[in-house]
């Protein structure tokens, strides 16, 4: 099990789909969640991509020498840079980060962002552009640890004597995560990435997803890992979960509300059309656990102004580290989280459920290096003692 981060490259606030308890997005932030979570013990974050949010690559190239094991879960959007280029640009990031990096590849579901990013192919051939892209890509860096060049010709890309100098620290090349829900994205999951990402579906979708790609691999000889992308909303209490799931969504105007899923239900995302599913739109400000609380502690109310990831796991530390766990016991290894604001909820989160995971999970993270005490010294003597938490299973 490993547990990843997010860095909000695109805002930041206290409650969603209103500037009231925003604040600002910029370096010395992003600086702040990334030392805050590489020195809590996360494995990584996660770095979006659009036209929303800040470059993915230059904010984690800039996070590397803040940030001494973390790695970076890096937006790779197939057509808008030349593959061989960003065979380069990654082989670099890795080499200056230490093998640090992790590939996202993000083949986009909107079709006016697309447009304005001078992309125009239909959702099928989008797909056959990022298997070519992905082809190339991979072959770009696996060719430069031989000191090799190589052709490509595909229906969208082609390539004449490609090579890169510098080879990458990871062989034969960065792991590629990838998330989508069709059939195409599915079929391009099994014959090329590592990592297959779900948004956080309930478990008996998730577990079908997952039968269905793992499927698909096994076909081609091919064995994948799996992940979800989720959001958290852990408190000591699950009352006071639930009343921070409320004031998140208390500020939301239906307006807001309305305008945010008319633009959802205009892309050709299948995965986003499955996050609209889980809500419908509507909410209850009285009540946000009804018809939103699509499973237990799974709370859909994150997408009803939020694209992508839409859900999130709402409760104490230990029902949220069951849910975990139980979605661990499909398959899933990587677990990419964030929470609002996303300094403090990655402080809350490894404070509260971080000692409830497995124990080899525990053994894995990093943690405090020094000798206590710890905590603030009471009355400049007596020291503060270590909460007691529940035996955690190794299984």
């Amino acid at each position: 099990m490993k547990i990843l981060w997010f860095i909000p490259t695109h805002g930041d606030s206290r409650y969603l789909g209103t500037a009231q308890g925003a604040r600002v997005a910029d370096f010395a932030y992003f600086k702040q969640i990334a030392i805050a979570v590489d020195s809590l013990g996360y494995e990584g974050v996660l770095l979006p991509t659009g036209r929303s949010c800040e470059d993915s690559w230059v904010v984690a190239a800039s996070l590397i020498d803040a940030t001494r094991r973390l790695k970076f879960l890096v937006a790779l959007r197939p057509g808008l840079v030349a593959p061989v280029q960003s065979a380069r640009m990654a082989a670099t990031l890795d080499r200056l980060s230490g093998g640090r990096l992790l590939v996202n590849l993000v083949t986009g579901g909107d079709a006016e962002e697309l447009a304005g990013d001078g992309q125009f192919l239909p959702h099928a051939q989008r797909y056959e552009q990022s298997t070519e892209f992905l082809a190339i890509w991979r072959e770009a860096l696996a060719a430069s640890h031989r000191g090799e060049a190589f052709d490509y010709e595909g229906r969208h890309l082609r390539v004449e004597g490609g090579k890169l100098l510098y080879p990458p620290i990871n062989k034969p090349y960065p792991p590629i995560f990838f998330g989508g829900s069709s059939d195409e994205a599915h079929e391009l999951a099994a014959a090329q990435v590592d990592t297959y990402l779900t948004w956080g579906e309930p478990p008996a979708a998730v577990a079908t997803k997952v039968a269905d790609v793992r499927a698909r691999a096994a076909s081609q000889g091919r064995e994948l890992e799996f992940g979800i992308r989720l959001h958290v909303i852990v408190r000591e209490t699950e009352d006071e979960a639930w009343r921070a799931a409320a004031e998140l969504v208390q500020h939301l105007d239906e307006k807001v509300v309305a305008a945010a899923q008319a633009k959802f239900a205009s892309m050709d995302s299948v995965g986003q059309r499955r996050m609209a599913e889980l809500h419908k739109g509507k909410f209850n400000k009285a009540n946000v656990r009804e018809g939103l609380e699509i499973a237990p502690n799974l709370w859909a109310g994150v997408g009803l102004v939020r694209g992508g990831a839409g859900t999130a796991l709402v409760g104490d530390p230990q029902q949220v580290a069951d849910r975990i766990k139980e979605y661990a016991a499909l398959g899933l290894n990587y677990f990419v989280l964030s929470g609002y604001p996303h300094l403090e909820e990655a402080h809350r989160f490894a404070e509260l459920v971080f000692p409830l995971l497995p124990l080899d999970v525990q053994e894995r993270l990093q943690g405090p290096k020094l000798t206590g005490p710890f905590g603030e010294i009471v009355a400049n003597n007596y020291v503060p003692q270590p909460a007691v938490h529940k035996a955690a299973s190794a299984s």
